[in-house]
């Protein structure tokens, strides 16, 4: 790897790849941090606008909603269209859809969570449910955690939006799904089914909704721990930013390795602005062929 890390690149040994076609993208660490913008995203994301590239913003916060989520980015000056955004919450309603539907669910967890199973048919109820559902929530109590103990106990399948353990805040780290599930699986015995990031599955479901192939995307992530690892579980290209929780340092104690690295998002720019209007798109790790 070189020592430089705006220039380090790898390519998956014996994977030669194409065109990128669509991208996958986190968006705390790659497109904001602290609710600041990271120089460059939004140069970034109008590119893949002007390039008719499709593209999702994922996040494995389950509070808030596609519209919240866009309201926030708006702030730190990123203009995300709501159907651009793609959340663990709305990963977990597709599953759950899927997997029974007109299904009920006992919920902890806040509107972004909520809103996302109504939409997808589910009955939120407090007695005998299907499934137990944790997410992000800022207003748990032990009432309700009770409840959903013994909801699983009783028979409830134990579903989680994701197994992050802590989030950030300005003031310091925050207690999250993870944290709240482990609590629960503690008491009751029973382990969640974890439907966000790393899980594989979060990724399908968003190349899903944006008809994009797993051969011609890119997952443009700055956890190792989730965004890459998920990404190339799904099949896709993994490109390593270093503005979020992955230092350089840190990349080779893992026993995977993303496709490439850059210093940020800003340093993609290059690539779509030389794409020109026929939406090719050229990558380190593969050639050329024009977009369809």
């Amino acid at each position: 790897m070189s020592s430089d890390p705006s220039t380090a690149e790898m390519t998956l040994p014996g994977k030669e790849r194409g065109a990128i076609r669509s991208w996958l993208m986190d968006m705390d660490g790659v497109l904001v941090h602290e609710q600041h913008m990271i120089p460059g995203a939004d140069r970034f994301l109008s590119l893949l606008r002007e390039r008719e590239l499709p593209f999702l913003v994922l996040t494995n916060n389950s509070l808030f909603t596609r519209r919240d989520l866009s309201a926030r980015l708006k702030t730190s000056g990123l203009d995300v269209p709501e159907n651009a955004i793609w959340t663990s919450a709305l990963a977990t309603a597709r599953f759950l859809g899927d997997q029974r539907p007109g299904g009920s669910a006992f919920v902890i967890g806040e509107v972004g969570l909520t809103t996302a199973l109504h939409a997808a048919g589910y009955t939120l109820t407090e007695q005998d449910p299907d499934y137990v559902v944790v997410g992000e929530t800022r207003t748990y109590s032990f009432s309700r955690l009770t409840q959903a103990i013994r909801h699983i106990v009783a028979g409830a399948r134990f579903i989680a939006t994701n197994p992050d353990p802590s989030g950030p805040s300005t003031e310091g780290p925050l207690p999250a799904t993870g944290s709240l599930a482990a609590l629960i699986s503690s008491a009751s015995g029973v382990s969640p089914y974890y439907v966000g990031k790393p899980n594989p599955l979060m990724m399908r479901s968003a190349l899903n909704t944006i008809n994009g192939h797993s051969e011609s995307t890119a997952m443009v992530g700055d956890s190792m721990k989730t965004d890459i690892v998920s990404g190339l579980e799904a099949g896709l290209e993994t490109i390593l930013v270093l503005t979020g929780v992955t230092s350089p340092d840190e990349v080779d104690r893992f026993t995977y390795r993303p496709s490439r690295i850059v210093s940020s998002i800003a340093d993609l720019i290059p690539e779509l602005e030389a794409s020109g209007t026929e939406g090719k798109v050229e990558t380190r790790s593969g050639g050329r062929r024009p977009r369809q």
